[in-house]
C-alpha cells in the first residue's frame, strides 16, 4: 500500500522522472506557459513553486543590500539549491530569480494556474496549460510585439495618393501544359 507516499510515478522510472520534471519546470520558466499532459502538470505545480519559494526567500535575503551585484551567504544557499534542482540550469535560475519571483512578491501561495484544454487528437491524453500567475510576458514575446522604428516612420509618413502609386499587376495564374501524345515514328 501507498500510505502517504505524494509522488506520482508518471510511469517512468526514478531517474526518468526527474528528467522529465525538472525539464518542465525550465520550460515554465523560460516561457512562462507550457502546454502539457494533466497528470504532468500537476505533478510539476509543487515542485515548480516550491522552487519560486526559494527564489522569493533568495529576495528577502538581499532586501535593503546596496550592493546588488553580490548576494548574501543566505541567498546564495537558495540559488544554489534551486541550481542543483534544476540540473545545473544557470539560466533559468536567473530569470527566476530576476523576472518571476519578484513579480510574485505580495502573493502568499498558489504561485501557478492549470487551465484545462481539453483531449489530445492522437491518443485523447487530458491537455493543460500551467502557467505563473502574476508573471509579466518573457522578453521574446515582447520584442516580436513591439514595432520597430521602421514601421513607426512608416505609420507617421503621410500615403502616397491613389492617383500617384502604379497599378498592381494582377498574379499570373499558373496553368498545366496539357500533355501531348509523343508522335509515333
Amino acid at each position: 500500500m501507498r500510505h502517504r507516499l505524494k509522488t506520482t510515478k508518471l510511469q517512468r522510472r526514478p531517474a526518468h522522472r526527474k528528467a522529465l520534471l525538472s525539464n518542465l519546470i525550465v520550460s515554465l520558466i523560460e516561457h512562462r506557459r507550457i502546454r502539457t499532459t494533466v497528470a504532468k502538470a500537476k505533478a510539476v505545480r509543487p515542485l515548480a513553486e516550491k522552487i519560486l519559494t526559494l527564489g522569493k526567500k533568495a529576495m528577502l535575503a538581499n532586501e535593503g543590500r546596496t550592493d546588488v551585484t553580490n548576494d548574501t551567504p543566505k541567498a546564495l544557499h537558495y540559488r544554489r539549491l534551486a541550481i542543483a534542482q534544476l540540473d545545473n540550469n544557470v539560466k533559468a535560475v536567473r530569470i527566476l530569480f530576476n523576472e518571476i519571483a519578484p513579480a510574485h512578491k505580495a502573493r502568499p501561495g498558489g504561485y501557478t494556474r492549470i487551465t484545462k484544454l481539453g483531449q489530445r487528437r492522437s491518443d485523447a491524453a487530458p491537455m493543460a496549460y500551467i502557467e505563473w500567475m502574476d508573471t509579466p510576458k518573457p522578453l521574446k514575446v515582447l520584442e516580436a510585439a513591439a514595432p520597430t522604428e521602421a514601421e513607426v516612420v512608416a505609420e507617421e509618413a503621410p500615403a502616397p495618393a491613389a492617383e500617384e502609386t502604379a497599378p498592381e499587376a494582377a498574379p499570373k495564374k499558373r496553368t498545366r501544359k496539357a500533355k501531348t501524345p509523343k508522335a509515333e515514328e
